[in-house]
């Protein structure tokens, strides 16, 4: 097993220990790195149940207003270099790492192990990530309801128009099963991780260096439409009515992104909380998330 000398940090904080792999953390929409209310927690909880974990908590901006306002308004591909560099600069985890996505944070980071594979990804979790994408846009996160309205008035604009895909990150991963032609040519992020547009053996190459992708779905999510999503499940060309499911997907056939191989070696593990958009209980984490980082 590989030794550790690890930092906690959030913000600018940090405390020498030493310890279980380093772990990194990105929030969802409407959140930031440091909520005392939600990542906060998740922190707290990580340093009860491991022996010192350096945690990063990812910031994207210079303060936490602004790493809010980018969930929303800072072009994804942007965050994904930022954030590539952020970790190839941190020597805390040349030797590799464990990463938790929460909701968007969980796609965005799979980004990270395809397009970025050093510092080296150990496990990747996604806790409500959207890897198909959304269709549909119909609860808010906390107190972001103006936000949100604007929001919902440019994808009614126009999710695919190129002033919208560049400067709203849910532009970035809608995909409209009724447009499937124009999201493939359009989207500037969903499509081009999921190998939709060219084909990019890098990505494929790179997620199967990863142990185990591990994905949570949520069964009562009123967040995400469809919350299969999460599971890489989508709607069927032109119905809403039937979803497509990882295994009978064309993503998953043709083994794009190994999702196939990694399947195969019981790698991929799915996971279920049978509850609403992130919301979990400390036990249903212990239980289910501890054992993927403690090693």
């Amino acid at each position: 097993m590989l030794s550790y000398v690890v930092i906690i940090i959030c913000l600018s904080h940090a405390i020498l220990i030493s310890g279980s792999p380093p772990i990194v953390l990105w929030h969802g929409m409407g959140d930031s790195c440091c909520n005392p209310l939600s990542l906060g927690t998740i922190i707290k909880l990580l340093k009860r149940q491991l022996p010192g974990p350096y945690i990063l908590s990812l910031r994207i901006g210079s303060n936490i207003v602004e790493d809010t306002s980018n969930g929303f308004f800072m072009n994804v591909n942007h965050q994904i270099d930022y954030v590539c560099k952020l970790l190839n600069s941190d020597e805390n985890l040349s030797q590799g790492y464990h990463a938790i996505g929460f909701s968007q944070g969980g796609q965005f980071l799979r980004a990270i192990a395809q397009r970025c594979p050093n510092p080296p990804m150990l496990n990747l979790i996604s806790i409500g990530g959207q890897h198909q994408g959304v269709f549909g846009f119909p609860r808010c996160p906390g107190d972001n309801e103006t936000i949100c309205n604007y929001i919902r008035d440019l994808l009614r604009f126009g999710a695919y128009e190129s002033f919208v895909q560049n400067h709203l990150v849910q532009a970035e991963y809608w995909h409209d099963p009724h447009k499937e032609a124009t999201y493939r040519k359009a989207s500037i992020f969903l499509a081009d991780i999921n190998q939709e547009q060219t084909f990019n053996e890098a990505y494929k190459t790179n997620l199967l260096k990863i142990r185990n992708l591990i994905l949570v779905k949520f069964l009562r999510d009123t967040m995400v439409t469809p919350h299969e999503s999460e599971h890489f499940g989508f709607y069927e060309e032109n119905n809403t009515s039937k979803i497509i499911p990882l295994r009978e997907s064309s993503l998953y056939l043709n083994d794009l992104l190994g999702l196939k191989i990694m399947d195969e070696q019981s790698r991929i593990k799915f996971l279920e909380s049978d509850t609403d958009h992130l919301q979990f209980t400390d036990q249903w984490f212990i239980d289910n998330i501890i054992p993927y980082l403690q090693d």
